[in-house]
């Protein structure tokens, strides 16, 4: 039997809204993914801190996205104790031998790719799909990254069926864009996080309590 493969969706969450459902819905068609992890970050430094709603208001507002779909919800780098992606990515393949994983990243992401630490690293460790986005593309196409990647690109369907996956490989997908985003949810509705401040949620892969991040605790870099 071939190891699960799992689809990995780095983000804060910030909150979670129907475009990540969606995103992760069709890469997990696309790829032949059993699953799609969301892995919520503890705190991004690339990003305001101002405006970023506690660790547990994100989670819980991720699993009520995810309900009733083949997606995990975790805060599992803070248990890692990680601070970077790359060793993220490497404690789960350690962690979880017998999966398969590919990490998830919208376009907008590919085109900072090369100011994430080793990222290179990042795409040796295991397969990479880039989800087009919106505004994008220009960027990501002329990236540094992409003048390294694009000679692993592969189609979708050939990876899919492969027997065994391999990085570096770059899979490019594309699909009918989704306007929604985090950043006019929160101008919209300001007070989100509020209706999720009761009990702290369950890690939906460590089946451990998330509680407010502590002060002084380091957060998750790219």
């Amino acid at each position: 039997m071939r190891a699960r493969r799992i689809g990995l969706l780095g983000g804060s969450f910030n909150p979670a809204h129907g475009g990540h459902r969606r995103i992760s819905l069709f890469a997990a068609e696309a790829l032949g993914l059993d699953e799609v992890w969301w892995l919520v970050s503890p705190g991004n430094p690339l990003k305001p801190r101002a405006g970023m709603a506690p660790l547990p208001a994100r989670v819980k507002s991720a699993i009520r996205q995810a309900r009733r779909a083949p997606i995990r919800v975790t805060a599992i780098e803070r248990e890692l104790g990680t601070r970077y992606t790359v060793d993220t990515l490497r404690a789960l393949i350690r962690r979880y031998p017998d999966r398969e994983f590919v990490w998830l990243m919208g376009a907008d992401n590919l085109a900072q790719f090369h100011q994430w630490k080793d990222w290179r690293g990042i795409a040796r460790a295991m397969p990479i799909a880039v989800i087009a986005r919106p505004g994008y593309d220009g960027a990501a196409l002329a990236s540094p990254a992409m003048a390294w990647l694009r000679r692993h690109r592969v189609e979708a369907a050939e990876f899919r069926n492969r027997g065994e996956w391999s990085a570096p490989s770059l899979v490019t997908l594309r699909f009918d864009p989704d306007p929604r985003s985090a950043t006019a949810l929160r101008r919209d509705d300001p007070d989100w996080a509020g209706r999720y401040s009761q009990v702290p949620p369950r890690d939906e892969l460590t089946f451990r309590r998330i509680v407010p991040i502590s002060r002084g605790e380091r957060v998750q870099a790219p």
